[in-house]
């Protein structure tokens, strides 16, 4: 008799058992799996949990390979029942997430490479550094079910729910903790699967992650020799129903759109595709405003709508719009009429102290060259737009320099001529679920502008659009999306997208704004989706631990 009969048995079962249901040889081979794994020590260990935080990003963007996790989430399990210690279960965890983040973020380091003269020394904390600390919230959570494992003894389908709940909390801390950092959270692996994504209408993308986790989980069930393979073939059936009826729901949506569009609205989105090695060049400035102007004074393509109001990117003008006269005239020379120029500006305001203080803005500029709406971004990117603990740290931060970059008020829905009002968002502030509107005030599409020129040709750009669509589709709102190199787009509420400007590539394109569809129930009440959830699973927990 094996090693695994041994354990069958040992816990009141038998091989026989599941011979008579018709699996004896594939469980046995699971069950000897999940021994080998969990049986793993020291280097061997920590290389193979690694190796599964890395296969998990691949159900990220761009892969979308979602059946990934159905291996990666049991083996981070299996390895986890091997965890003698809270000291072996943290590391076990924190492993796993230093391997997720290592490959799912490698693109960050990309962003030093424009001035690499000065920050060369900069690299290995930026590639290995920023995953080494996010995997720290992995490495809790696993500790977590270790003790939680062993005080409620929890085991078999009660575990596998406990480690999910746990997983999510420590996505909903990333998220928040100093400042927050929500990017690839497991629910946007379904960005690829529209059916299915249309369910954070209602849950949001941390709830969706949170059943991703659960299901994905349950093949571990398999290798427990506490579960018969009756029930482990239940739980797995059902979480595979459970995402298949979640499916079905978001098809029904899905057909239910009749593709409305605002009237008379057809935005121009365009995409300079200017190097970030040349955007900031004194040279080139120039050269490069002139190349925006001559992209939005081009004609309507063939057939097709002219363009009422345009977009440009984020910083695509780097100078101080409204301090100058000749750039605003010359912006408004190509403005059509009526409608406005959206850009991406820094702005600057000199304090009585004859300091200057900086925001990361944008500008709406009519036809009379005036500056008819302003918005500065307040959600501000640590290391990038501002340099945390400035006087202890001797290191300019990369995009602001010097000087740091000030924060603006919070989300806010700007009034422009011609347009449904908006709510505008620069660059990494779509990464919040939950934190993208006014609360006081509805608006009826997003805006979001961004350079993402820094991350070259790299799946980053990929990330940042998929989380875009996720947005779109939480609240129930269109989303414009304009960035220097791409990827740039139109999205509708339920995250469709009708209008597509490609990862480096040079162009305009022309689209009819979607309506919005009005508020969603993630959009009323937020992340509570997330605690009633919780709560649901808590209770699973409960139910599961008690039933033999």
């Amino acid at each position: 008799m094996d090693d695994a009969s041994l354990r069958l048995r040992a816990r009141g079962g038998s091989a026989d058992d599941d011979a008579a249901a018709g699996g004896a040889v594939p469980r046995e081979r699971i069950l000897g799996l999940a021994a080998r794994v969990s049986a793993l020590a020291g280097w061997r260990r920590y290389l193979a949990a690694a190796a599964f935080g890395g296969l998990a990003t691949l159900a990220l963007p761009p892969a979308f390979a979602v059946p990934v996790l159905l291996l990666a989430f049991p083996g981070l399990l299996w390895l986890l029942d091997g965890a003698a210690t809270r000291r072996a279960a943290f590391f076990t965890g924190w492993w796993f997430g230093f391997g997720h983040f290592l490959l799912g973020l490698y693109w960050i380091s990309f962003a030093l490479l424009t001035d690499i003269a000065r920050f060369w020394w900069m690299m290995p904390f930026a590639a290995a550094g920023l995953p080494a600390l996010l995997a720290i919230f992995v490495g809790l959570a696993t500790v977590a079910l270790h003790v939680l494992s062993r005080r409620l003894r929890l085991g078999g389908l009660s575990r596998v729910l406990a480690f999910a709940m746990l997983w999510t909390v420590a996505e909903y801390l990333r998220g928040h903790v100093l400042t927050g950092f929500p990017w690839n959270l497991i629910g946007y692996s379904w960005v690829g699967f529209l059916p299915v994504l249309q369910s954070v209408a209602v849950i949001g993308t941390y709830g969706l992650g949170l059943l991703t986790v659960a299901v994905a989980a349950t093949p571990a069930l398999f290798g427990d020799p506490s579960e018969s393979r009756r029930r482990a073939a239940g739980s797995v059936a059902f979480g595979l129903l459970l995402i298949a009826a979640i499916g079905v729901a978001g098809w029904v949506r899905l057909s239910q759109n009749d593709g409305s569009t605002v009237p008379g609205v057809v935005v121009r989105i365009v995409q300079p595709n200017i190097a970030q090695t040349l955007k900031w060049n004194p040279a080139e400035r120039a050269r490069n405003f002139e190349r925006l102007l001559e992209m939005t004074a081009a004609g309507p393509a063939a057939g097709g709508p002219a363009p009422t109001h345009v977009v440009w990117p984020e910083t695509a003008v780097p100078f101080f719009l409204e301090r100058d006269a000749a750039a605003r005239q010359a912006i408004g020379s190509v403005t059509p009429s009526g409608g406005s120029v959206i850009t991406g500006a820094p702005r600057v305001r000199t304090e009585p102290d004859g300091t200057n203080r900086f925001w990361n803005s944008l500008h709406a500029v009519d036809g009379s060259g005036a500056v008819v709406a302003s918005y500065d971004k307040f959600h501000l990117v640590p290391f990038g737009e501002y340099m945390p603990l400035r006087g202890v740290l001797p290191v300019a931060a990369i995009a602001a320099g010097s000087t740091d970059f000030s924060a603006g008020a919070g989300p806010e829905t700007l009034d422009v001529a011609g347009l449904p009002p908006f709510s505008p968002l620069v660059c990494y502030e779509v990464i919040f679920p939950a934190a993208v509107k006014d609360p006081e005030r509805r608006p009826e599409w997003l805006l979001n502008v961004t350079n993402d020129a820094w991350y070259g040709i790299s799946a980053g750009p990929h990330q940042h659009f998929a989380i875009a669509q996720a947005r779109a589709v939480e609240e129930g709102l269109p989303m414009v999306r304009a960035a220097n190199t791409g990827i740039s787009g139109v999205v509708d509420g339920y995250g469709r997208i009708s209008a597509y400007l490609g990862l480096g590539t040079r162009g305009v394109v022309d689209a009819a704004l979607p309506k919005s569809l009005g508020n969603t129930p993630y959009g009323r009440i937020g992340d509570w989706t997330l605690v009633l959830l919780l709560m649901s699973f808590a209770l699973s927990t409960t139910i599961a631990r008690q039933t033999p």
